[in-house]
């Protein structure tokens, strides 16, 4: 069994936000494989698909950023998740707009849904972190996060949503590389 967590928060102001964007993705990978509607269970928002013949859980943390790993670990005990299963898909701000890193276990990097989850169910999950730029001044930060994509970002920011749905079962079955690789060919395609 695998899980891959989206983080955000919960309320509709919040919903366009570029803290958002781990929210997002999971909208975008229950919509590609028709999951059942999203339940309220573990705190957060939960549903369930199939990649490749595995079974995924999907869940939003509804605890709000700086407590997403309260959710987590509800989710992780009841299903007897693995840590090294879990995938958990957030946004970061020293990655340009769109570029997209993945690496096991690590630090924080001053994110605080990451310093929640690390806390809650150990350092060795993956994180699949997803550029939106930063602002510039360490000042601009909170503000920046909260505030919506711009039309032109949002549409960038679907079409690679788009793309981790689509080679999500790469991720599943443990070929991080090809997933990246396939990842970015899609956009030296679209640029040409």
């Amino acid at each position: 069994m695998y899980a891959i967590i989206g983080l955000g928060n919960p309320d509709n102001k919040y919903a366009k936000n570029r803290h958002n964007l781990g929210f997002m993705a999971i909208d975008e990978l229950a919509r590609k494989y028709e999951a059942p509607a999203y339940e309220n269970k573990f705190d957060g928002q939960f549903t369930r698909i199939e990649i490749g013949g595995r079974r995924v859980f999907l869940l939003k943390p509804m605890t709000y950023m700086n407590n997403s790993g309260i959710a987590v670990a509800k989710l992780r005990n009841f299903y007897k998740v693995a840590v090294e299963d879990i995938f958990v898909i957030y946004d970061e701000l020293d990655l340009v707009l769109g570029k997209v890193k993945i690496k096991q276990a690590g630090g924080d990097g001053g994110h605080n849904g990451i310093k929640s989850l690390d806390s809650h169910i150990g350092k060795n999950y993956w994180r699949i972190r997803f550029g939106i730029d930063h602002p510039g001044y360490k000042d601009m930060v909170t503000s920046y996060v909260l505030s919506d994509f711009t039309n032109g970002e949002r549409k960038e920011v679907d079409t690679r949503l788009e793309s981790i749905a689509k080679n999500a079962e790469l991720l599943i079955k443990g070929d991080r590389e090809l997933f990246l690789t396939k990842f970015y060919e899609e956009f030296k395609e679209e640029s040409k």
